[in-house]
């Protein structure tokens, strides 16, 4: 992926998250000197087997499992330090020094309690209509960001503005929280409690991510920017308002560590060789009863950061395209192709009825999407075990076919096809 060409690659998943972007980092971090979050927070969930060994990292880029890979958090992330020096402890404490390698941007806004307090309690006064947020707080700091209330990793400097704003904050949350009937209150006086307890910690991996990036790239370094969820819960060209409450587009990935996108030679999408959705939405190729728990149950499709269950469907291609060009994609990484090795027939979506009319766009409202009936081609499957090809001829020439039929539907060449979990089972494609 990386060559004299190529130096900054973009790395953003284009289905609804899930689609194995920690594993495809973790591969191309070989190659990579630096590593950089641009976007979401601690709701991601990246899981990557090194060996024997699993890890599940929300907040730290996958290229933490290379000794000499620097990784960043950019300012486009908004920051639980909680989690984040409960993240690198773990880390520590299974032999893997990152907080030496790790730096945070100075301008990342912070995901405090009264975040998640109202992450909650907004969700389940939605009833029915919940979204099915991680409750993790993530758009309520995104809110508070964005209405200039926020409170960024260099305001931990200043003791007196802290307490302005979480003061503040926390009266409003407050308001809110019996708004929504529930009886918790957010205690400003232990949130400062809290920041003061991790301040030190966190300004000490303080950084201006930007300014990193341009010296790595300006040295011959290689920068890999990773994005967390998925292009269909991007705030802007996802199934809104189902969506998360940052742009995970490759778009984002500029403004959110930042630098100018002249920077950015590639652009690879992650994308699972079917679907997976978590939480609500509209789903057009979503399977039902006892051919989704195969599915599930054949992917492991449980949530990393909720252990939910994943709802799973059929590859999309209208879904793809729509990513492919928001995204300005170069090329696909293609995973899970293994848990397809078992099938007698394959369902492809190559496009959508929408009210009797056939369709090749996705749709902008939430309303239409629900009501699309997928056109589907059927693709035999290859009945044999994929987890030992390491090449592209080792493939079977059904799974070839599927592939081919995927780059065709998608209109972006394939790159990359994983057949596994481990390092190792990568099938490098051209």
């Amino acid at each position: 992926m990386f060559d004299d060409k190529t130096r900054c690659v973009v790395l953003v998943g284009v289905q609804w998250g899930d689609e194995g972007k920690g594993k495809i980092t973790d591969v191309l971090a070989e190659q990579a000197t630096l590593v950089a979050r641009y976007q979401g927070g601690a709701n991601a969930g990246h899981t990557v087997l090194v060996g024997e060994d699993e890890f599940i990292l929300h907040l730290i880029p996958s290229g933490a499992l290379y000794p000499d890979v620097r990784c960043l958090l950019g300012n486009g992330v908004v920051l639980d330090p909680r989690t984040l020096i409960d993240e690198i402890e773990m880390l520590q404490s299974r032999g893997v020094e990152i907080e030496d390698r790790l730096g945070v941007s100075r301008r990342a806004h912070l995901v405090l309690p009264y975040h998640k307090q109202l992450d909650g309690a907004k969700e389940a006064a939605k009833g029915s209509g919940r979204i099915g947020t991680t409750k993790r707080g993530i758009g309520p700091a995104y809110r508070d960001k964005i209405s200039r209330n926020g409170l960024r990793v260099c305001d931990l400097a200043d003791r007196d503005y802290c307490w302005n704003v979480v003061r503040e904050g926390a009266a409003t949350a407050n308001a809110l929280l019996a708004h929504f009937g529930v009886d918790e209150r957010a205690d400003p006086e232990a949130i400062m409690s809290e920041l003061e307890f991790v301040a030190s910690r966190v300004l000490a991996l303080g950084t201006d991510t930007g300014s990193e990036i341009r010296s790595e790239l300006s040295r011959g370094g290689n920068v890999l920017l990773e994005g967390a969820q998925g292009s269909l819960l991007d705030v802007d060209h996802g199934t809104y308002p189902f969506v998360t409450s940052s742009t995970t587009t490759a778009g984002g990935a500029a403004a959110g560590v930042g630098i100018g996108p002249t920077l950015i030679d590639e652009v690879l999408g992650v994308v699972k060789a079917y679907t997976t959705r978590v939480g609500a939405g509209p789903f057009p190729t979503e399977l039902q009863g006892e051919e989704a728990e195969r599915l599930r149950n054949l992917g492991a499709e449980f949530g990393a950061t909720t252990g939910r269950p994943r709802r799973p469907g059929w590859f999309d291609g209208v879904v793809v395209r729509h990513a492919a060009g928001v995204n300005g994609l170069t090329g696909l990484a293609v995973t899970k192709l293994d848990v397809l090795d078992s099938f007698d027939e394959i369902l492809l979506g190559v496009g959508y009825q929408l009210d009797g009319v056939a369709t090749a766009d996705f749709p902008e409202r939430a309303a239409d999407i629900e009501r699309v009936r997928p056109v589907y081609e059927k693709e035999p499957g290859w009945k044999s075990d994929t987890g030992g090809c390491r090449s592209w001829d080792e493939l079977p020439e059904a799974a070839q076919h599927y592939l081919k039929r995927i780059e065709t539907v998608s209109e972006v060449p394939i790159r990359l096809v994983s057949v596994g979990s481990a390092r190792s089972q990568i099938v490098r494609v051209g």
